[in-house]
């Protein structure tokens, strides 16, 4: 019997649209039977392994291209029927709290919880997300034991597991968020989420057809 078709989306929260990816994803599951496996990874490394820059960097001093991505943006809430996002005032916020913190989450079976709760701390009700007391406060607000995972973070088994999701998405081709894997193929960015649903029903009927 053929293993289950493995899809990867790498994410880190300070991705504007890693979130509004993130808001697609249910709709291609349903569409695919395929689930997607979450996996957080820290732009900050990534960057670093790959010597690329946040978009609010590379785009900066560029004549049209920031109100082309702005424009991007805004269709793509159209075709998705996004209303909730709101701009982050205080972006680019560093996420390692937050990514530390979701690998502990997850450790902790707390995944889902302290996943949707940090993404609306920061796309939803934003929040300057890199300050200890406004991300505690924030946590709580959500209902987290937060002071918990906050511990559990502090831990190398966590900091160990998010340095190596980074090093290990670079050297399979990654250098920004969000990243997409369908089985080996990979895609990248929000707008590429046709390409990475047409590759998963490829994929699958392959493997029907193999099994078959």
């Amino acid at each position: 019997m053929a293993a289950p078709l493995k899809v990867e989306f790498h994410f880190d929260f300070g991705s504007p649209n890693a979130y509004l990816a993130e808001l697609a994803l249910p709709a291609i599951e349903q569409r695919t039977g395929v689930k997607f496996d979450y996996v957080p990874v820290l732009l900050g490394g990534v960057y670093k392994a790959t010597g690329n820059m946040s978009p609010a960097e590379s785009l900066r001093g560029i004549k049209n291209k920031p109100e082309y991505n702005a424009l991007e943006t805004e269709r793509f809430l159209r075709r998705h029927n996004i209303t909730t996002f709101k701009s982050n005032p205080f972006f680019p916020v560093n996420t390692l709290m937050l990514m530390r913190g979701v690998v502990a989450a997850d450790f902790e079976g707390l995944f889902e919880p302290y996943f949707r709760a940090a993404y609306h701390h920061m796309w939803v009700e934003p929040k300057k997300m890199d300050d200890p007391q406004v991300f505690r406060e924030a946590f709580l607000s959500s209902g987290l034991d937060i002071d918990r995972i906050t511990a559990r973070a502090q831990q190398d088994d966590v900091k160990k597991k998010l340095i190596e999701n980074a090093s290990t998405a670079v050297a399979r081709g990654t250098f920004g968020s969000p990243t997409f894997f369908v089985g080996s193929e990979i895609y990248f960015g929000k707008d590429s989420l046709r390409d990475v649903e047409d590759e998963i029903l490829a994929q699958s009927t392959a493997q029907q057809r193999k099994s078959a």
